[in-house]
């Protein structure tokens, strides 16, 4: 009999949540004291970079603890989050682009399935696209790989999806 069950893992941001993150963001940053006359600015563009801007560098920090408060309270992983460099802008402020990881890149996803060969658990790792898939035989052994997944800290947020069982 073939492999019945199976499961795939995604890592995707909710992009309606990054918006409604980053609305509660810009109405503290503009309601914080320390940060009136700043011009600090966050701003999404396109599906999947977001812009900061502030004075300087400190306030840029703040703004981005604060977004990244907005974030974790919206359930949006920060290890889906990739900053950029603090780059010079007009007038001595500086602005950051941080980037929303959708997908597992490729390396990650072949670190995965290498996770699952050397784990000896009787289950198949396939990369498809930007997401794996796992499949085996029995659920039990399906719930330990997802166990020993979570366990291990591949630097990305992971979803465990489409879970089938026959």
């Amino acid at each position: 009999m073939a492999a019945d069950n199976s499961f795939d893992i995604v890592s995707k941001v909710d992009i309606q949540e990054a918006r409604n993150a980053i609305e509660q963001a810009i109405k503290e940053v503009r309601a914080r004291f320390d940060l009136k006359d700043s011009k600090s600015e966050i701003k999404l563009e396109g599906e999947d970079t977001i812009q900061l801007a502030s004075a300087d560098e400190y306030k840029l920090q703040a703004v981005t603890e604060i977004l990244q408060q907005k974030l974790v309270k919206r359930g949006i992983s920060l290890k889906s989050l990739t900053f950029g460099k603090i780059e010079p802008a007009t007038g001595s402020s500086v602005r950051q682009k941080v980037t929303l990881t959708q997908g597992i890149p490729t390396e990650k996803a072949k670190e995965i399935v290498k996770l699952m060969k050397e784990s000896k658990k009787k289950v198949q790792a396939s990369i498809q696209g930007d997401t794996v898939r796992i499949s085996g035989k029995d659920r039990d052994t399906l719930q330990e790989a997802i166990a020993l997944l979570k366990g291990h800290d591949f630097g990305i947020d992971m979803q465990f999806t489409n879970y089938r069982t026959n």
